[in-house]
């Protein structure tokens, strides 16, 4: 397997002679999928249990079915094209029918993560105006308390059992007839899915794509990074609400005629059972992020055969250069990091024709005139610190996203002259390659998860003991980052360890789970400017500070 050669042959030709044709009407369930389906025994999914143990096979030919089957029942409940749904479903093959149906009737899904809570629910269906939502029995308590204050939404869909009052997918399918008749065609900029992202400032914002934003322009990512062919089989390690699902287990994966694997994990990561996996079911190309890898190489990796294994890569945030060479040490293979955001597809990455610079982020994907620029937008020279863009006049490239969805601000502060500005610092090398460097902002990324500050914050202003909060990244060896907070306590309270868990604790029922701060420092007072800001700046630069004290040499 090791041999295949890349598809990206020479990366300065390739980066000048590329180009991506975007029809006028595009429907990636029809046009992919659908036309995959003509050869019936064509493999698109194989879908483990929370085991790995037990696999289902999936041909195009059964999601097609599945799918048109799936759109019939929405249609029956009234879902038509431009209805927003609110998708919380773990990964199951259920996922896949239930997006792909969406898609069809031009209705667009707004992919959840399962780690939700009925606040975040709440926010969600009610910003997006969604008629539709959809779970599963273990999720359902939490929409169900959240539905109550969504007067908008209409219909409660459940897989895998049975509510009152909610249409039962398992029935519901059924009894409806597998032929779809052909409604409004979707145009390619017609909306696709909407993601929400964690800003600075304020409650996650719509990123809205379009079919040929995301349905169609992450075959670059598929076809160049992730190196895909249609004997391959592609596991990226990914819960179905994050982007990193459509980078991974979705679009350009299915373009290139590649199988997907799936594996329904719950709780925590399982380092032993990943690797176990790998081995058993002859991956070829694995994608997880850089917390996943720094866990798997504590692992005896001289344990597996990875024969079958022959490319991987690595996003969401940099890379550590010790893991890439214990993993290389171990499997004899090389990680292929790579950048993007939910905004985009890949926009930066190592690729196989090029060599790799262990920590960087590689060079741009071709189709984006990506750059390093100041605040003014100018260009920077090499090795200079900026940050990163994308050009997007004289001509918008295909792969970026419409619009933040009813937040003109947050578009007005994210475009500036001839560029859409990323929100990441980096810098570019004199032979081209970019390096990462932090965000410009306060987003604190960790363990691959974007988490605001502000969300943080307003849930620990709710408890009785905080008086003020500062929410921060703080630098961790395994997640990268942490969510640190600096928290000043109202009068009566003392500060104590079993204060700070109580705070955990309340912040974990708030709002999702990953968001908790998992160190709390107990200040008596905290840096602001003249007018009154807090200075996350100060605080996060003696963060960095303490850390590099404590490192070794």
């Amino acid at each position: 397997m090791r041999d295949v050669s890349p598809n990206m042959q020479d990366y300065q030709e390739t980066y000048r002679n590329s180009s991506l044709e975007v029809p006028e009407y595009f429907n990636f369930a029809f046009d992919v999928v659908d036309k995959r389906a003509e050869d019936r025994t064509k493999l698109a999914l194989i879908s483990l249990d929370p085991s790995g143990d037990v696999a289902q096979h999936h041909a195009f030919w059964d999601l097609k079915v599945q799918s048109d089957r799936f759109a019939n029942v929405l249609k029956s409940l009234g879902v038509g094209k431009g209805d927003r749904a609110f998708v919380m479903l773990p990964r199951i093959p259920q996922w896949y029918v239930v997006m792909l149906g969406l898609m069809k009737l031009g209705a667009v899904p707004m992919p959840a993560t399962t780690l939700c809570t009925a606040r975040d629910i709440e926010y969600r269906v009610n910003e997006a105006e969604a008629t539709l939502a959809i779970t599963d029995l273990e999720n359902s308590d939490k929409l169900a308390d959240a539905a109550g204050n969504c007067p908008g939404l209409k219909r409660l869909l459940l897989v895998g059992g049975s509510r009152r009052g909610w249409t039962s997918y398992e029935e519901s399918m059924s009894v409806a007839s597998s032929r779809l008749e052909e409604g409004e065609k979707t145009r390619s900029d017609d909306p696709l899915l909407i993601y929400f992202t964690s800003g600075t400032v304020g409650y996650p914002k719509m990123v809205l794509h379009t079919h040929a934003s995301y349905g169609l322009a992450h075959v670059l990512t598929a076809k160049y990074w992730q190196d895909l062919n249609a004997t391959d089989l592609q596991w990226t390690l990914s819960d179905t609400g994050w982007a990193k699902a459509a980078y991974g287990k979705l679009f350009g994966q299915w373009t290139q005629g590649a199988t997907v694997l799936q594996h329904d994990a719950r709780g925590r990561f399982d380092p032993a059972l990943t690797l176990q996996i790998l081995e058993r079911y002859g991956v070829t190309c694995f994608c997880a992020p850089p917390t996943a890898y720094r866990m798997l190489v504590l692992e005896d990796l001289t344990k597996y055969d990875f024969s079958n294994l022959r490319h991987c890569t690595s996003a969401g945030e940099p890379l550590n250069p010790e893991v890439m060479k214990t993993w290389e040490d171990g499997t004899g293979l090389t990680i292929y990091d790579g950048y993007g955001q939910t905004e985009t597809v890949l926009l930066v990455g190592n690729f196989r024709c090029l060599p790799v610079r262990a920590g960087s982020m590689g060079k741009p994907m071709p189709g984006f005139n990506v750059a390093i620029v100041d605040d003014e937008g100018n260009e920077l020279p090499e090795n200079q610190e900026g940050q990163i863009a994308v050009k997007v006049k004289p001509e918008r490239p295909v792969g970026l996203f419409r619009e933040y969805w009813k937040a003109p601000d947050a578009m007005e502060a994210s475009f500036y002259g001839d560029w859409y500005l990323t929100g990441d610092k980096a810098y570019k090398d004199e032979d081209g390659y970019f390096w990462f460097v932090g965000r410009a902002d306060d987003v604190i990324i960790s363990s691959g998860y974007r988490i605001g500050p502000f969300e943080v914050e307003s849930a620990l202003i709710e408890h009785p003991a905080v008086a003020e909060s500062a929410v921060v990244a703080s630098p961790d060896p395994v997640r990268g980052d942490i969510v640190k907070a600096f928290v000043i306590l109202a009068p009566g309270y003392v500060a104590s360890d079993e204060l700070a868990l109580s705070l955990q604790d309340h912040v974990r029922q708030a709002t999702a789970p990953y968001k908790y701060p998992r160190a709390i420092e107990f200040v008596a007072e905290l840096p602001k400017t003249i007018s009154g800001k807090i200075r996350r700046v100060e605080l996060r630069a003696a963060e960095i500070e303490k850390a590099q004290e404590g490192s070794p040499g």
